[in-house]
């Protein structure tokens, strides 16, 4: 099978060329590099060329005409590649030699899987290990990983993404099911919801890459590296704020109405379309506790419905979650 390796950059010249030279150093290497640079002013571009002139493979380099943002950027990265089987490459990570060998063996000996993941180990800016893995810090422990082995990776899905785009691969012939991606979704969890309601998912719980850690990232890891002291003070500051996150209920609303939209109306063949019921209940529930009512009485019968429906179980953390849309301030409802 022809393998692709979209990758996307922008101002990476800091810690490209480690990434590069580990995925030209596979133990498969690609048959093609697809790059798109959203308009970089450091020297990346340089970097890119360079790196093309030397390896046995073609990469082709595509300077965006604006700045398109990262999910956008992949979006056109991914519609340009041309395999069978498409891996997202971040600008900051460095893959382990048998990655692309290990994944494209899993897909040929699984013919119905359509996207498979893997577990990272995480290090700082220097590539030290901070002796932890992406799993361990965000909490997809082993019953999660169960659910994905034995096919029920959508309910792992509707609760929270666990699949990140620089440890993914998937089957090209489900661009024609993402395409166009929202500018509301972060591209990888868009990527892995809605290739779970057409076809199976994977995962490798070997980590595959070296998942880096700095300053510039947009997305962090998690607490599993913080101290006890810092832990305990993180989960008393979310007591005291109630979910700080509540302002994302509304943007959690619109993203998984998006998501069901979306599936309503894809005409890709194998589209489950007995669980999309499911997509809609996520979006509901998260719309439901957006809006609720600013007097916290007349809360409790809404939140009571969703407790009995299992909604709190199966998209929020349960109990917190109930804790945290009963006692909010008033002010905090919109």
């Amino acid at each position: 099978m022809k393998i692709s390796i979209a990758l996307c950059t922008y101002n990476g010249a800091q810690f490209l060329q480690e990434q590069l030279e580990s995925i030209a150093f596979q133990t498969r290497v690609p048959d093609e590099m697809i790059v798109c640079d959203d308009l970089s002013k450091d020297n990346t571009l340089e970097i890119l060329k360079d790196f093309a002139s030397k390896v046995s493979f073609p990469v082709t380099i595509y300077i965006n005409e604006k700045n398109l943002g990262s999910t956008k950027n992949f979006e056109k990265a991914i519609g340009l590649c041309t395999g069978d089987i498409i891996f997202l490459s971040d600008q900051d990570d460095v893959w382990n030699p048998e990655k692309v060998e290990k994944i494209e063996n899993q897909f040929s000996t699984s013919p119905s899987t359509a996207l498979i993941f893997t577990d990272a180990e995480l290090v700082d800016e220097n590539l030290k290990p901070l002796g932890y893995s992406q799993w361990q810090s965000n909490g997809f422990n082993q019953k999660e990983q169960d659910y994905f082995i034995h096919g029920k990776f959508i309910e792992v899905l509707l609760k929270r993404n666990v699949v990140t785009g620089s440890t993914m691969a998937f089957r090209s012939e489900f661009k024609k099911l993402i395409f166009p991606i929202p500018d509301a979704w972060v591209h990888d969890g868009w990527i892995a919801l809605l290739i779970a309601f057409a076809s199976d998912l994977n995962l490798i719980s070997e980590p595959l890459i070296k998942y880096r850690q700095h300053h510039l990232q947009q997305v962090g890891a998690g607490d599993e590296g913080l101290t006890i002291y810092q832990k305990i003070h993180r989960k008393l500051t979310q007591l005291k704020n109630l979910e700080s996150d509540y302002s994302n209920f509304q943007p959690e609303c619109i993203r998984y109405t998006l998501a069901y939209k979306h599936l309503v109306n894809s005409r890709f063949p194998s589209i489950k379309t007995n669980k999309i019921p499911l997509l809609k209940a996520r979006a509901s529930h998260y719309c439901i506790r957006s809006h609720l009512p600013v007097n916290r009485t007349k809360r409790i019968p809404l939140i009571i419905k969703e407790l009995l429906n299992m909604n709190y179980h199966h998209y929020s953390e349960g109990i917190s979650s109930i804790g945290g849309d009963l006692l909010r301030n008033n002010s905090e409802i919109k």
